[in-house]
């Protein structure tokens, strides 16, 4: 229905049509699903999780589903030259952010560009953000006094606490660490719970050795030889009881 203010040119009415209507062609941040990830170009399809009004010819409003972002650059936490990466799966949800100008030109080649259409806060130049939940797909037992890095269900995590300084590494699957170089652990002491250990290739203490435990309970067993303070524990020999030495041990 046309308004008395529209017969009449009401400036300010029209000012207001006009803001309004430009408002709603700018796009700024929308939450997203994910509904594939090129883990080869960092980037990602996402269908907007906010659909848009669409007015029909009698004036009616339509809501329909907002067109699928396509090629959204990925934000993952970098810098230095270290990066933090998750393996993102269709499904997850996500911030899309949109730029003020175009980004092709920034995207293909990075650098300082153009734009390379004149193109303001258009659905095409979005940055896909993983991380918000919706209260559907939130996860639970969050920690409120240290920083954790873990997996949704919390089966695996690291954690720092700021006040203490621990760091706890707990895992209900495998643990595993790999160096090419040289690997320390200090600390004054060192504790290892586990029921059975095994070492391969040589070892070297410098200090006391000891194996306690009630009767039976403690064994160690080494394949190849022991030598303490120089002396080989499968060739070591003693002197004998009438002279001369003993064999060595069989």
């Amino acid at each position: 229905m046309i308004t008395l203010n529209s017969l009449i040119g009401d400036e300010a009415q029209a000012l207001d049509q006009h803001w309004t209507g430009r408002e709603a062609t700018l796009w700024t941040a929308l939450p997203g699903i994910v509904q594939s990830f090129d883990a080869s170009a960092l980037t990602c399809v996402v269908q907007p999780a906010i659909q848009g009004r669409h007015v029909l010819e009698d004036g009616s409003v339509e809501v329909v589903d907002l067109p699928l972002l396509l090629d959204c650059p990925v934000v993952f936490p970098h810098g230095g030259g270290c990066s933090l990466t998750f393996p993102v799966k269709a499904g997850d949800e996500c911030l899309v952010v949109f730029a003020d100008r175009s980004i092709d030109l920034w995207w293909q080649s990075g650098g300082v560009q153009p734009p390379a259409e004149p193109r303001m806060h258009d659905l095409s130049d979005g940055f896909a953000i993983p991380g918000p939940w919706s209260q559907v797909t939130k996860i639970g037992s969050v920690s409120t006094s240290a920083v954790e890095l873990r997996t949704d269900d919390r089966g695996a995590y690291v954690s720092l606490d700021p006040s203490s300084h621990a760091v706890e590494v707990k895992t209900s699957g495998t643990l595993s660490a790999e160096s090419s170089g040289a690997a320390t652990l200090k600390c004054p002491t060192l504790k290892i719970d586990c029921p059975a250990t095994t070492i391969t290739g040589n070892v070297k203490i410098q200090g006391g050795l000891s194996c306690s435990g009630g009767a039976g309970s403690a064994t160690a067993t080494f394949t190849g030889d022991v030598v303490a303070d120089g002396i080989s524990l499968k060739s070591h020999t003693h002197t004998g009881d009438s002279g001369g030495t003993t064999s060595a041990p069989k």
